[in-house]
């Protein structure tokens, strides 16, 4: 039985008188979202744990969302003799969560609210919904990483792309935040960089480092710079000659998206492999 079929007959048995006795412990095995804490006087009655799945949240008064990728479904209920709260409170406090953590509100009512924590491409979704008059409430958080691109990030997708137009995108290649210092889990991106220099030898390349707009544009521009020669050394160091590579740092000057949303600046956080 999923959760929500439960909520629903819990529902039905409020709606026909029954008195059930609500829960005092949380169910074995279970336990809270390290994102946010529940709310006092509340137990968890359900828990599940999906490492993959997908989820269409009730987004009132935003546009439609959908989230995809771990997915943490908590079903929380009052505990007998705790302090009655209203639907609106759980709500409130909820979205006093997700901005605490740096996140944004997409929608909500007295009883709903979704909100999205996005970071380094990274999308975290959280939505919350109450039942019962506030007796029960529902949360359900999508860990993804739907801007992560490594898998497509091969040797003949990055020859296509320069066959076709000079140039091939690179979302692979991670850095230490506001640092040129590779991250290790580009190490697969970065083979296959070196695979296709190596697998065409006439090819010379322009490394060129991109940013979004947050900060200043010197910052930037040196940021973007030190991030292209961080990359050209790591690729030199993988047998591929100095002479084929130059750095070049582009700043914020060559958005492919708006900088307006955290999705919109993640993709504009990149790295190009453009033919010389």
């Amino acid at each position: 039985m999923n959760i929500r079929t439960r909520v629903a007959m819990a529902l039905a048995g409020v709606l026909l008188g029954a008195s059930a006795a609500r829960a005092q412990d949380d169910i074995p095995g279970s336990r809270d979202h390290p994102l946010v804490s529940r709310m006092p006087g509340f137990a968890i009655s359900a828990y599940a744990v999906d490492e993959f799945g997908a989820f269409d949240p009730t987004v009132i008064g935003g546009k439609a969302a959908h989230w995809e990728g771990r997915k943490f479904t908590i079903a929380y209920d009052a505990k007998e003799g705790a302090t009655r709260v209203s639907p609106l409170q759980i709500v409130r406090n909820y979205e006093a969560a997700i901005r605490k953590v740096g996140g944004t509100l997409l929608g909500g009512d007295e009883r709903r609210v979704t909100g999205e924590i996005r970071k380094d491409g990274a999308i975290t979704g959280v939505y919350v919904e109450v039942f019962n008059e506030g007796r029960n409430y529902e949360l359900t958080i999508v860990e993804s990483e739907a801007m992560r691109q490594e898998v497509t990030a091969d040797a003949a997708a990055m020859g296509k792309d320069l066959a076709a137009t000079g140039r091939t995108v690179i979302y692979g290649i991670h850095f230490e935040t506001g640092s040129a210092v590779i991250k290790a889990d580009s190490d697969a991106t970065l083979a296959q960089m070196a695979l296709l220099l190596k697998n065409t030898p006439s090819l010379k390349a322009y490394i060129v480092g991109h940013t979004d707009n947050v900060g200043t544009l010197d910052a930037n521009l040196k940021l973007s710079a030190a991030r292209a020669d961080s990359l050209v050394k790591a690729l030199v160091a993988r047998g591929i000659a100095d002479a084929r590579l130059r750095a070049f740092g582009a700043g914020p000057f060559c958005p492919v998206a708006s900088n307006r949303d955290e999705q919109g600046r993640a993709q504009n956080r990149r790295v190009e492999l453009v033919e010389q």
